[in-house]
């Protein structure tokens, strides 16, 4: 039984790394370049009303230490309204607030959106209540149509790579 227990406990762990369900990070194939991608995010950004607070550009501070990194800027944004009622859901939510996507290219010149799940958020903050899982669903569709726009292919069938 000993010797059983550890493969069954892998095997397990393989069969779950297949599941799609409870994926944490969603990334879609975007159609453009890094840099132009994060430009016209910006832009549906403040069309769509949303407040843009930071962006990062990670290449370029790599840059900055004498370091090399693919391109990679992370777009940190949000509507005040809607973060402050997920934290008075629960407060700890502020840890992952505000939003941000992850706008990279990768070794094969694939350029990718990433962001976090809203799905995460009710099991990392224990959020339970139907109100705040209502807001956090019309998150998880508000997020999808803001990449959607970018994707490379039709957003109801995107290319996608889903990362635990």
């Amino acid at each position: 039984m000993r010797k059983i227990l550890p493969l069954l406990i892998l095997a397990l762990l393989f069969i779950g790394c297949e599941n799609k369900r409870g994926t944490f990070i969603n990334s879609i194939e975007s159609r453009y370049p890094t840099a132009e991608g994060v430009k016209k995010f910006e832009k549906i950004l403040e069309e769509e009303g949303l407040s843009i607070f930071q962006v990062i550009d990670h290449a370029q501070n790599a840059k900055n230490s004498e370091m090399e990194l693919l391109p990679n800027t992370l777009v940190v944004f949000g509507d005040a309204k809607v973060g402050s009622v997920l934290m008075q859901c629960n407060a700890s939510i502020g840890l992952d607030l505000p939003l941000k996507m992850l706008f990279t290219t990768d070794y094969d010149g694939k350029h990718w959106i990433s962001y976090t799940n809203p799905e995460y958020y009710t099991l990392q903050h224990n959020i339970k209540d139907q109100k705040c899982l209502e807001v956090i669903g019309k998150v998880n569709m508000a997020l999808q149509s803001l990449s959607g726009k970018l994707a490379k292919n039709d957003p109801a069938n995107p290319q996608t790579k889903e990362q635990k």
